[in-house]
């Protein structure tokens, strides 16, 4: 495992935004507790509570990192209740995050999963907070892994299972496909559940995406050409179909979040 003098990497993925003093607060816990450690902001702009748009960043980022990378992630909007806090070590990274389903799609990228619960007390800071178990916990834990002052199995005992988010794939019913909306990226751009090797079709037969009352009929390979102002959808860089708009907001236009559900119907 990585010692201080290698300067070990982390990541870090909230929904903090960056105007408040949460961020930088729980860098000062890593850095007070490994110094040395090299520290990557993936977002702090996941919407707040958003748990399933939290699922997709951490999922689309982590694997481009390296081995022994340290993933702190937190959208935790049960902070202070019963749920669990947990260290994931997958594809030789660890993930310390809550036991709310936000790893959901990390699990499902990387089956052979070890689970342990964050329970080991002498590893947090003093005085834990009920709101803030980002600086209390994941950060100061992440700290402590950084710097070699503790390894994972001392973090607290193993775990069989975790919580995972429902509906996260597609199903098939009454001759159409049943999926939701990960997430919305800066430009309004609308990433599906329907994953684009699922449905290569779409780049070139009949089909209708309907969401939030909008139909979407047209497929496009880049927003260059595709007509302003005409939904349509696309292989994005997510590996997920996406939908929107040439210059525009899609996500605005059709009033659509994170967890909005869409149906696909093929051939028609």
């Amino acid at each position: 495992m990585p010692n201080s003098a290698e300067q070990p990497l982390i990541t870090l993925t909230t929904d903090f935004g960056q105007s408040d003093h949460y961020v930088g607060t729980m860098k000062g816990v890593i850095l007070s507790r490994c110094p040395s450690a090299r520290i990557v902001d993936l977002s702090h702009q996941v919407p707040a509570f958003s748990i399933l748009a939290g699922a997709y960043t951490i999922d689309q980022a982590a694997h481009y990192f390296p081995p022994e990378t340290i993933h702190v992630v937190v959208v935790d909007p049960g902070v202070g209740t019963s749920r669990k806090a947990l260290l994931v070590e997958a594809n030789a990274m660890r993930f310390v995050a809550p036991d709310n389903g936000v790893l959901s799609l990390v699990a499902g990228r990387y089956p052979n999963l070890a689970i342990r619960e964050l329970a080991n007390k002498e590893l947090f800071l003093p005085g834990i907070s009920a709101t803030f178990h980002g600086r209390d916990i994941f950060a100061a834990v992440a700290g402590a892994l950084a710097a070699g002052r503790a390894e994972s199995q001392d973090v607290g005992p193993e775990l069989q299972l975790m919580e995972l988010l429902p509906a996260l794939h597609a199903e098939f019913e009454h001759g159409s496909w049943h999926g939701i909306v990960l997430s919305v990226d800066h430009f309004g751009n609308i990433i599906t559940n329907l994953r684009s090797s699922a449905f290569e079709s779409v780049a070139n037969q009949r089909f209708q995406i309907s969401i939030n009352g909008v139909a979407i009929d047209s497929f496009y390979p880049t927003f260059g050409a595709a007509p302003s102002g005409v939904g349509f959808a696309y292989f994005g860089s997510s590996g997920y179909i996406e939908l929107g708009m040439n210059q525009a907001s899609a996500a605005a236009q059709w009033d659509v979040t994170s967890g909005t559900p869409l149906t696909l119907t093929l051939g028609r």
